[in-house]
């Protein structure tokens, strides 16, 4: 019996030292982007700066159109807007924590050091993801508390609902990092700015703001695809009174699953192109 457990012994301990080492692998690269961070504080202008002119910008265009037009629809408008903008930046920080984590190794030249190392990449972007869920955290509370302090607004009056609306934004986040590491593997330090411009695009196609029958009709279609309109209308839908759209919300989850199944094949497929023409020599 000794000398037949041996094996499967043997195996777990391989297995848990290969999940202590992946563990190791994630919390070094957190530290990596924590350090860079805290030496080059002008770094977080994304998770303070742009957070508040955000909030203060729509909360402004939310109070003056709320006593406007007065009675329910100014204060629907004014929760549309201000619920928008929120929930909108667990999009752009996820978004921007991946898409820039990954652009830090190739504006130091360090992707050559990193595909030489015995790390896996799930384990780079988990690493990556570690530290962008703090940054996260702080620039979603940043625009919530503001909004809370200058307008009066709490989102958390979405109750739990907020969780699986917030999931889903999480993950479409990560999802057009993946997109836009691609799109650099593959065509280099010019595809840099769609870090930063595709959000700009996704915005108004997202129905953030209005339902998305607000577009014009050439644009639905598209609006449609996207996770994001289905879990910002599931929003309204609670802000309204109508309690949460699970219908809205189970096909924003759909889609958010089968666009990262796409993002990860996409990212997959243009690594191994990188690889094999040898575009690495681009940032060494």
């Amino acid at each position: 019996m000794t000398a037949a457990s041996a094996p499967g012994t043997a195996g777990a301990s391989a297995l848990a030292a290969r999940r202590h080492s992946s563990w190791l692998c994630i919390k070094a690269i957190a530290r990596r982007h924590w350090y860079v961070l805290r030496r080059s504080p002008h770094r977080l202008f994304d998770v303070t700066i742009w957070p508040l002119v955000d909030v203060l910008l729509f909360g402004s265009i939310a109070t003056f159109f709320a006593s406007s037009a007065g009675g329910p629809a100014g204060q629907r408008g004014f929760g549309y807007l201000l619920a928008g903008i929120v929930l909108w930046h667990v999009v752009y920080q996820s978004q921007i924590s991946l898409s820039t984590g990954f652009l830090e190794e190739a504006w130091t030249r360090n992707l050559l050091n990193l595909m030489v190392t015995p790390m896996r990449e799930w384990e780079y972007v988990a690493g990556v993801v570690l530290l962008g869920m703090a940054k996260l955290v702080m620039g979603v509370g940043l625009v919530a508390l503001v909004a809370v302090i200058a307008f009066a607004f709490d989102i958390t009056t979405l109750g739990v609902s907020l969780v699986p609306i917030a999931a889903v934004l999480l993950l479409t986040g990560w999802v057009i990092a993946l997109f836009v590491i691609g799109l650099v593997l593959r065509f280099g330090a010019g595809a840099e700015a769609l870090a930063w411009g595709i959000l700009f695009v996704a915005l108004p196609l997202s129905g953030v703001f209005y339902p998305v029958e607000a577009l014009p009709a050439v644009f639905r279609p598209i609006a449609v695809a996207l996770p994001t309109t289905h879990a910002f209308a599931a929003g309204r839908s609670v802000l309204d009174g109508s309690g949460l759209d699970w219908s809205s919300l189970a096909l924003a989850g759909v889609t958010s699953v089968a666009l990262t199944a796409a993002g990860v094949g996409w990212v997959v497929a243009m690594l191994r192109m990188f690889r094999r023409r040898g575009y690495v020599t681009r940032y060494s």
